[in-house]
């Protein structure tokens, strides 16, 4: 671990907030308790802004030298969101992701931090409040499913299929207009697409062995710095549409996420051509 902070106890503060300030909420949410951000499927809830607060004052007592930057907090101040760049060490973190799952009571959410010391992910951690446990990982060091109990797993990627044999989670809703209907075309070459407008779950899908690629066009750091880094640490090819990597600035450059690199190439090839 190249930072100061304890992703054992990051992971534990995650569960916390949840059982603190989501799961009480989850199915119980009143109508002021849900709002549209920037549109009509873009939802805070009031679970989503407390669990961030607790979240928020906790890393500020254990890592007061880190950015913190949440989902909520960066829509009050977006100037904060290009702080990252320059931050020696941050802890970014979405509070509940897949937001329109919860506030329709869709047990598909789950709560991510990652870890960014000098420009670079060092840690990524993906709790699931229903289930009640961690998929996470820190650079070099593998990806795994951890228990409260402290049983571990380690996670790896499916093995790689024919293009006709695929089966993956693309998020088409942010492509530009005019790709939209050609890309949704292309999809017809593999076998199954799915999205369960939760990247947080389609992560841990993916880093499970269970499908074979995910792409995604807009890129917010706490909707994918976690889920990439556990997806290459469980051995898969990550790159943004052009080949290169992703890194924690990047907010645009789409992401296809493939079990090794020649799926990748297939994918962008034949796929995702954007």
């Amino acid at each position: 671990m190249t930072s100061s902070v304890d992703v054992t106890t990051l992971a534990d503060l995650l569960r916390q907030a949840a059982k603190a300030e989501i799961l009480p909420r989850f199915r119980r949410l009143g109508s002021d308790d849900v709002r549209a951000k920037s549109e009509a499927t873009d939802l805070v809830t009031e679970a989503d802004e407390q669990a961030e607060r607790m979240i928020k004052a906790e890393v500020a007592r254990l890592w007061p030298e880190a950015l913190f930057v949440g989902e909520e907090s960066v829509a009050a101040d977006p100037a904060l969101l290009h702080k990252l760049q320059s931050a020696d060490l941050a802890i970014i973190v979405d509070p509940v992701d897949g937001t329109f799952n919860f506030a329709a009571g869709i047990p598909a959410f789950g709560v991510m931090a990652s870890v960014v010391s000098k420009g670079e992910t060092v840690a990524g951690i993906i709790f699931d409040p229903m289930g009640d446990d961690w998929v996470l990982a820190e650079k070099g060091g593998g990806a795994w499913l951890r228990r409260p109990d402290g049983e571990a797993q380690r996670l790896s990627v499916a093995a790689p299929v024919a293009l006709e044999e695929m089966v993956g989670m693309a998020s088409t809703g942010y492509l530009p207009q005019g790709k939209r209907a050609e890309i949704l075309g292309n999809l017809a070459k593999v076998r199954f697409i799915t999205n369960y407008r939760c990247a947080a779950h389609e992560y841990r899908t993916f880093a499970g062995g269970h499908v074979h690629y995910l792409m995604y066009n807009k890129l917010m750091p706490w909707d994918h710095l976690a889920g990439s880094l556990i997806s290459e640490e469980a051995g898969a090819y990550v790159r943004r549409f052009d080949g290169s990597p992703y890194l924690p600035h990047h907010l645009d450059g789409g992401l296809l996420v493939a079990v090794d690199k020649p799926s990748w190439e297939l994918l962008r090839q034949e796929v995702f051509t954007v």
